[in-house]
């Protein structure tokens, strides 16, 4: 089977990008136990966020600031509106030397969900190989009901939610991510473009005017949000999150996830960590172990070792500076949209690399694992393959585990 011939089987799926390569026809095999510690640590690093989650809604804004959360939030987040602190994150792992370090989390708007709940086993197939994500999506609508369940229970309404998916139409990866999301959901809802919204002063409308009673805004970021404006000027952004706090309306994600999203609040743990504060034994060798050193400065690097500096709140590598140990940049991203904002520095470990299937040929490219973690529990995986800092030119690689043949005794 040719790759158009695969992803031709898949509706509602992108294999192309702005007329280039996303999906590759290839497939990363895993071993069982590799898959098995990437979840481990998944669950494991996921129970530090949570923790540290609980503390940040103690800080004083002068904290928060520091950290980078933009001031028009700061009023928002303290704020929990649902049991759960995230219902779907994404954590982001450097798979080398035996070892798995944590690079990011992105707790609040992670794409990557339709290829890794959903294509992954259709290209594992095709390669011989067992889908190690085959349980995920059960698992998916689970969590999803649940936090539909507890938005809807906060609200104290009677009768049945009005349920939407919400995305900006006109990026089909956003889209269909939404789409892909209200279709495991599988109770009724309807997709509403972002733009088509009503947000009034008593709350939030279709443009045929019925009542939204959960909105879902899986890859809106909130940071983008706060800065959203009407035509007339009106803060329209701010205003929604007013009606969530007000419960005119539920937003999933929560805002609890948005708290965790920062790149701050890994330098967060690891100076809390360094200091021997919050954390018990058992999660200091979480930490010890899966996190990479982190700083709100480059001090700590400087003449130690080759560090990376990212902004809080950057997407897809966009204003990425990688610097030698005597504080020289080496490699920058061409994108520097955030270069003026809140940054964090962290200790440099260079992406693995392999030789990868391309339309273009074979080629060797840097690769990373992400790890799904819905509510707690660690959940699809699946492979970013590029340049040494993962991108929104990098690829989707499917994952696979070897099938096992039964053997006569």
């Amino acid at each position: 089977m040719t790759r158009d011939e695969l992803y031709s089987q898949i509706p509602y799926f992108w294999p192309d990008l702005n007329d280039e390569e996303y999906a590759l026809y290839d497939c990363f095999e895993m071993t069982a136990s590799q898959v098995a510690s990437i979840r481990e640590a998944t669950e494991a690093v996921d129970s530090i966020f949570r923790k540290t989650n609980q503390l940040l809604r103690t800080l004083p804004d002068e904290t928060l600031r520091l950290l980078g959360y933009p001031e028009a939030s700061l009023q928002f987040l303290r704020e929990k509106t649902i049991p759960q602190e995230t219902i779907i994150g994404r954590y982001d792992w450097i798979m080398k030397d035996d070892q798995l370090k944590l690079m990011e989390f992105n707790a609040d708007t992670p794409t990557f969900i339709k290829e890794l709940f959903d294509v992954n086993g259709v290209v594992a197939s095709e390669f011989g190989l067992l889908d190690p994500n085959r349980e995920a999506t059960p698992q998916l609508k689970i969590e999803l009901r649940k936090a539909i369940v507890a938005a809807w229970n906060r609200l104290k309404r009677e009768g049945t939610p009005k349920i939407v998916f919400t995305a900006h139409d006109d990026n089909i990866e956003d889209k269909w991510t939404a789409r892909f999301l209200q279709e495991t959901l599988d109770v009724p809802s309807e997709f509403v473009p972002l733009h088509t919204l009503l947000v009034d002063e008593d709350g939030v409308y279709t443009p045929s005017g019925e009542r939204i009673d959960i909105l879902y805004r899986q890859t809106y970021p909130i940071e983008h949000l706060v800065d959203d404006r009407a035509p007339d000027g009106d803060l329209i952004g701010i205003r929604l999150l007013e009606l969530d706090q007000q419960k005119y309306v539920s937003l999933l994600n929560p805002l609890s996830a948005f708290l965790m999203q920062s790149k701050g609040v890994q330098a967060l743990i690891w100076e809390l960590y360094e200091t021997e504060t919050l954390f018990d034994q058992a999660e200091r060798d979480i930490i010890g172990t899966y996190f990479l050193p982190t700083y709100l400065e480059d001090t700590p690097f400087l003449g130690e070792s080759d560090y990376v500096k990212k902004p809080a709140f950057g997407r897809e590598g966009d204003s990425v500076i990688l610097y030698t140990k005597d504080g020289q940049p080496f490699h920058r991203e061409t994108l520097q949209t955030y270069a003026e904002e809140t940054a964090v520095y962290q200790q440099f470990i260079e992406l693995p690399t392999r030789m990868t299937t391309t339309v273009k040929g074979r080629m060797e490219t840097h690769y990373m694992v992400g790890c799904f973690c819905l509510n707690g529990h660690p959940s699809a995986l699946g492979v970013r393959a590029g340049s040494m800092i993962t991108n929104n030119q990098s690829y989707y690689l499917a994952v696979g585990t070897p099938i096992q043949k039964e053997t006569n005794s």
